[in-house]
């Protein structure tokens, strides 16, 4: 089932007043009615494109040896290379691998009296067979940053908000990166690629090939699929925005289908989320009388402060590198 999500385009921010007004109607309506939009006019060209699908396949295309000396099991940060099979959305496996990559720090170990998720911050690891996949990533990071800080300005000028009002909450955001690849079906014919989620901080911007696979909740209950259109990115809030509004703005639930067996398909996503020490303040928003209030789900509580619910999610999704590094936090969580 297919249902085109709403497009975006963001280069009329730099247009007339008119130009302006189009823009955060369209903002507006896509956040508060789907969750999701397709967004053009970014200012990312094809050949910055071209250079990032070009290295995440070769990355890909490395001898095992290669990836697996990177991999996430080696990290107590959550960075690394992560084996098809070995991430986990819902309890189940999800039929892919992938290059997990965040801001570039040091190590930190939180002392006793700091919060666990510190340990988020570290470095990444990089493949010695392609040096130049450091500078393409970390180049991208610094673009998409830049174009997800200009959408959320508009994003909240849309609501009758301040358009700086989280400039705060992002002075030092936790920024997060994947190279995916989806190796066709599992053998026992299985097409979770990846299972049925919401992501949990501001916004994701994910960049899709032409293969296809991603499918999204609608107000059907039904799962649609999203066709990809060149050069664009689909973008979907997450549930601190979610709460941010109480429930004005949605975060839906999505999922990818596996493609068919010996089809490869290669999505970057890339997640825009606050500091970790961030606690969300509600916005002051026109609209705020009208929202109904957030979703709740008990099997997955959400805290106030953000990097706690981070945490959580990596604890969550990677037990083999939870078991290995963090077995202290899992017997307290």
């Amino acid at each position: 089932m297919s249902r085109q999500l709403p497009v975006v385009d963001l280069s009329l921010a730099s247009g007339a007043d008119a130009d302006r007004a189009r823009l955060r109607d369209s903002l507006h309506s896509a956040a508060h009615d789907v969750g999701f939009f397709q967004l053009v006019g970014h200012g990312i060209d094809q050949s910055e494109i071209d250079r990032l699908f070009g290295v995440t396949k070769a990355f890909f295309a490395l001898p095992d040896e290669d990836r697996l000396a990177i991999s996430n099991l080696n990290s107590p940060h959550f960075r690394g290379y992560t084996r098809i099979g070995h991430e986990l959305t819902g309890g189940r496996s999800d039929w892919r691998d992938q290059l997990d990559v965040g801001a570039e720090r040091p190590a930190r170990i939180p002392g006793p009296d700091e919060p666990a998720y510190l340990w988020l911050q570290g470095p990444n690891q990089w493949p010695a067979a392609l040096p130049e996949l450091r500078t393409v990533v970390l180049d991208w990071i610094d673009r998409l940053s830049a174009v997800a800080h200009r959408l959320l300005h508009e994003l909240l000028a849309s609501l009758g908000a301040p358009p700086d009002f989280y400039d705060e909450a992002f002075a030092d955001p936790h920024l997060h990166l994947k190279l995916v690849r989806y190796p066709g079906r599992a053998p026992d014919g299985a097409d979770q690629g990846v299972g049925a989620h919401k992501d949990y901080g501001f916004l994701t911007l994910l960049l899709q090939d032409e293969i296809g696979g991603l499918q999204v909740q609608r107000e059907d209950g039904e799962f649609h699929d999203v066709p990809p259109i060149p050069g664009a990115f689909v973008v979907n809030l997450g549930e601190l925005l979610e709460v941010a509004t109480n429930g004005y703005l949605v975060a839906t639930n999505h999922r990818v289908v596996s493609p068919p067996a010996a089809v490869e398909r290669y999505s970057i996503p890339f997640f825009y989320n606050p500091n970790l020490d961030t606690v969300v303040r509600p916005l002051p928003f026109a609209h705020a009388s009208t929202a109904p209030g957030v979703t709740t789900d008990p099997s997955n509580p959400l805290f106030a402060e953000y990097g706690h619910n981070e945490l959580k999610g990596w604890l969550r999704a990677h037990p083999r590198v939870a078991e290995r590094h963090h077995a202290a936090l899992l017997a307290t969580s």
